[in-house]
């Protein structure tokens, strides 16, 4: 017969995460902020990780000016494995633990100049190349950050894994949003968002008992995009309106600490309801 669960402690408790290390990869981005705020607001230490060091160290400035908050910025590219296995061990051995794992960097462009300006071109004329370098970084580069860190949970016998997905790994993005647009959401991104969402599946029932595993996928978030654009994307959901930046800390904060205790292998689908149509 299974052993009885412990008593769980009080709610306000259940969201404490004092002293507990959290690396978030993509730690500088729009939402990788956002979660490093929440993760430092319940008392933990983020550690954010990107490719650009200067917002990273900037966004770890701000965590100590504003928040009080121990942060510590890492310089890593998540595609490279020795500079993954460098970063992870340093990290180690200045905590002696990463408690907490947050997956959220991703290939993301803005403007398309020069290198990525097929980023946004039609299926039919998508070159391989940037295919291939979305999937090297939303997927492997998710792949080789967890393999890492989950060597350090191991050997504790205890972790917490987020990954960021999104919307679009569940449903097809509406092109129809798109239209007069300069942007939209490449084959490459959504299906690598729908691989994140498999493998978390795959390790939560991998590393159970040890490691619990879940993804999040977020909607669209708000950021100064074309009003006409906003007007379309928030038609189709059924709050009417994009997500603000911040509304996604009370879900990171949900599945990274003990609240959520009980819960492996699921996707937690905030997006104003569009999913739901």
């Amino acid at each position: 017969m299974a052993d009885k669960p412990a008593p769980l402690p009080e709610v306000s408790a259940l969201f404490d995460l004092s002293g507990r290390v959290a690396l978030i990869t993509g730690g500088g981005g729009l939402l990788g902020i956002k979660h490093a705020e929440a993760i430092a607001e319940a008392g933990g230490i983020p550690v954010l990780a990107d490719i650009d060091a200067p917002r990273a160290e900037a966004a770890c400035v701000f965590l100590r000016e504003s928040l009080k908050a121990e942060a510590m910025a890492v310089r890593i590219d998540i595609t490279d494995p020795r500079q993954v296995e460098a970063a992870v061990k340093d990290i180690d051995s200045r905590y002696g633990r990463v408690d907490i794992l947050i997956n959220n960097a991703a290939m993301t462009v803005k403007g398309g100049g020069s290198r990525y300006q097929k980023y946004f071109a039609p299926f039919e004329e998508y070159p391989v190349e940037l295919w291939e370098e979305a999937l090297r970084v939303n997927l492997t580069g998710t792949f080789l950050v967890t393999q890492a860190v989950g060597r350090v949970m191991l050997r504790r016998g205890k972790g917490v894994i987020v990954n960021i997905a999104s919307d679009v790994g569940v449903i097809s993005p509406d092109h129809r949003i798109y239209e007069g647009q300069s942007f939209n959401t490449p084959l490459a991104y959504a299906v690598s968002k729908a691989g994140i969402i498999s493998f978390t599946r795959f390790l939560a029932t991998y590393w159970a008992p040890k490691i619990r595993v879940n993804s999040l996928s977020p909607a669209g978030v708000y950021d100064g995009q074309d009003p006409a654009f906003v007007k379309r994307l928030s038609r189709l959901i059924p709050l009417g309106r994009m997500a603000d930046r911040d509304e996604y800390k009370g879900a990171i904060l949900y599945l990274a600490s003990d609240a959520s205790s009980f819960m492996t292998g699921a996707n937690l689908i905030v997006d104003g309801g569009r999913t739901s149509w």
